[in-house]
């Protein structure tokens, strides 16, 4: 159904030089044997200047001018979030492949549009899901995968990290229900995709979320989940944490294991206990990592995968259908705060 590229490197342009970019033009640069830079593209002109100057490849300002003019197979979408759906669409629409940084939209029926467009395009859909990469979450999601917990019963994350009022204003866009989303659905996003990813489909959402800046979105809001598997959680998140960011943390607890990674962002596995060892609980220290950024390591990883599946090698880790796994429950999570009310899931039967 999808087209292979075999015999040449994959020709990517980047769409946005923002804040998210940079983990982007890294992983490029590692896999520089498969991928190259071919163009890149940024409204604001001394921005653009500047990635031009440093990455000597073509500039636009205009995204679909790229895509006339450069000869891409894929385009990885850094811009704020909002703008994902029109952007995705436009590029299958050419015929290439996107790959769209989190979250994929702000909106249900955009992410679903964005799905059915690649689809009928035939070209691939990537949600950038990094931090599943990261090496403390790779060994919760093997005891998760292997039944070690038994049943699991209660699961909960915490999301303590801090956004000052200048973190907003450095753009238009930041803090606005249609280009940002809230402190779920942009800072968060990664821990709530760690609800399905590990625990497994969800069943009812409930939530309150609060607003102290000077936003239209949410910075604070708590979180509760039943899951179809009968297991109960909830989550905490705040950008209010003074004076920096506190903690990243999930805690599962089961009925023959319980398990927590904390640190500012899961990167420290603090209590690994099971009623039976196994030969990679050895790992456990060695998984553990300092970290200066949130977002983690996972980049160059993620490129890997999609790298192979453009090669017709593998199956993508997070294609647009997982992604809109995690979207659904964000949705479902502002819907219940708006109303006041319970919702279930599926939002669409």
């Amino acid at each position: 159904m999808f087209s292979t590229i075999s015999n040449r490197k994959i020709r990517l342009g980047i769409v946005g030089c923002g804040r998210i970019s940079k983990n982007h033009f890294e992983s490029i640069e590692k896999h520089a044997q498969d991928i190259e830079l071919a163009a890149v593209c940024e409204i604001d002109a001394p921005t653009l200047a500047e990635h031009v100057q440093k990455y000597q490849v073509p500039g636009y300002r205009q995204f679909e001018e790229m895509l006339k003019t450069e000869r891409l197979d894929l385009v990885a979408l850094c811009t704020p979030s909002g703008i994902h759906p029109d952007q995705a669409v436009l590029a299958a629409k050419y015929g290439v492949h996107v790959m769209t940084e989190k979250p994929m939209a702000t909106r249900w029926q955009d992410g679903v549009r964005m799905v059915k467009a690649c689809d009928e395009a035939r070209v691939r859909l990537f949600v950038v899901k990094q931090n599943r990469h990261n090496t403390t979450l790779q060994l919760l999601k093997r005891a998760v995968t292997e039944k070690r917990f038994g049943k699991i019963h209660m699961v909960h994350l915490n999301v303590f990290w801090t956004r000052p009022q200048q973190y907003y204003d450095q753009a238009k866009w930041r803090g606005t229900w249609e280009f940002d989303g809230g402190a779920f659905m942009n800072q968060a996003s990664h821990y709530v995709d760690l609800l399905d990813w590990l625990i497994g489909p969800i069943d009812k959402v409930q939530s309150m979320m609060s607003t102290t800046r000077d936003i239209e979105v949410e910075d604070s809001g708590v979180l509760n989940v039943r899951w179809r598997n009968g297991a109960l959680g909830s989550m905490s998140v705040t950008m209010l944490t003074y004076p920096k960011n506190l903690e990243g943390s999930i805690t599962i607890l089961g009925e023959r294991g319980t398990v927590r990674v904390g640190g500012v962002a899961v990167n420290d596995i603090q209590l690994w206990q099971f009623d039976e060892p196994r030969d990679y609980d050895e790992q456990v220290q060695a998984a553990n990592y300092q970290t200066t950024s949130i977002y983690g390591f996972g980049h160059p990883l993620y490129y890997r995968n999609v790298i192979d599946v453009m090669r017709g090698a593998a199956q993508p880790e997070t294609d647009g259908r997982e992604g809109l796994k995690s979207l659904e429950l964000l949705i479902a999570a502002y819907l219940s705060a708006r109303d006041g009310r319970t919702i279930s899931l599926p939002l669409e039967y």
